[in-house]
């Protein structure tokens, strides 16, 4: 078994590799002048299962291209099988046609993969569950659930806690939550009036005293998530929180959540924080090496890794 790193989260490939108690595969992975992306593998890796650890996060597109270009310096130097560990996957949005002459950026990605030569995938909460068919070759999506669940039955133990879906499509995964913590579920009801902007019309559930937990998949702009807030803050909550799998927190996203209501909101390190997100007085990272880890040395072993989740 080897593990390669890519650029795009080096502190999260490196906490794998601990908890895995194996030191990163010597590589390279650099750039020329022109910003071509150049990838030397430097150890003997012919025969072995070797697991590639990348983020295809911003920049995305830099991100994906070194992810495929170490894939394919794997396959010519003959690694036996090459799993591409993806802790966020970017383009999942892109997952369906909204309109007439639009692409599903996500299958195309997908393609790309597997055509650079992947033999599995293991990914981290998937925006939508129907991108695991645009692979052809086998795909694990883990879930982020039992890490946020510990993380918030250590810190909220006591409190009237209700989880809320910050809109009807997230629901299932906020269920999730809920049923393993024991708590009730609320929905938002929200109405997206132009590209870019939600507003917050009604809350389905009674939050009025309840510690509030919304659950989502990605923050990107915070902009449904902070709206989110204000709106359960006005029905009457104590104190509002969020948890989310995936911090992408573009353009003005986390000074936004410094003015928010929010407590705080909690992310998991599948991507790389930067110097704003770690100052920032209301947002914590959790960390999901144990779990793809883990979930790494039971592929390796040719173990289940759905019962990861029982």
């Amino acid at each position: 078994m080897k593990l390669v790193a890519g650029n795009s989260n080096r502190a999260l490939s490196e906490s794998i590799a601990a908890y895995l108690n194996m030191p990163l595969t010597k590589s390279v992975v650099r750039r020329f002048a022109d910003m071509e992306v150049f990838v030397e593998i430097q150890e003997n890796v012919r025969g072995e299962d070797v697991f590639v650890i990348q983020s295809t996060s911003y920049p995305a597109n830099d991100h994906l291209m070194e992810l495929l270009i170490i894939i394919d310096a794997l396959k010519r130097a003959s690694a036996r099988r090459i799993t591409a560990v993806i802790p966020y996957f970017g383009y999942a949005r892109q997952d369906r046609k909204p309109g007439p002459r639009s692409p599903i950026s996500a299958k195309l990605v997908a393609n790309m993969i597997t055509t650079a030569g992947a033999d599995r995938v293991l990914t981290l909460d998937l925006h939508a569950g129907q991108i695991q068919g645009f692979f052809d070759i086998p795909t694990d999506n883990l879930f982020g659930a039992p890490v946020l669940t510990h993380d918030i039955e250590e810190h909220y133990k006591g409190q009237d806690l209700m989880i809320i879906s910050p809109d009807v499509g997230g629901v299932v995964r906020a269920r999730a939550i809920a049923k393993r913590i024991g708590a009730d579920l609320a929905i938002v009801d929200k109405r997206r009036e132009r590209a870019g902007e939600s507003e917050v019309m009604n809350i389905i559930g009674d939050v009025k005293g309840r510690s509030c937990i919304l659950v989502d998949d990605i923050v990107d702009s915070a902009g449904t998530l902070c709206n989110a807030a204000e709106a359960l803050m006005a029905k009457g909550a104590t104190q509002v929180s969020a948890y989310v799998s995936h911090g992408v927190l573009s353009g003005g996203a986390v000074a936004r959540v410094a003015a928010s209501q929010f407590k705080e909101l909690v992310i998991t390190d599948s991507i790389q924080a930067t110097e704003a997100v770690r100052v920032a007085h209301n947002i914590r990272t959790v960390t999901i090496a144990p779990l793809i880890g883990e979930a790494m040395r039971r592929t390796a072993e040719e173990r289940s890794v759905s019962s990861l989740f029982d």
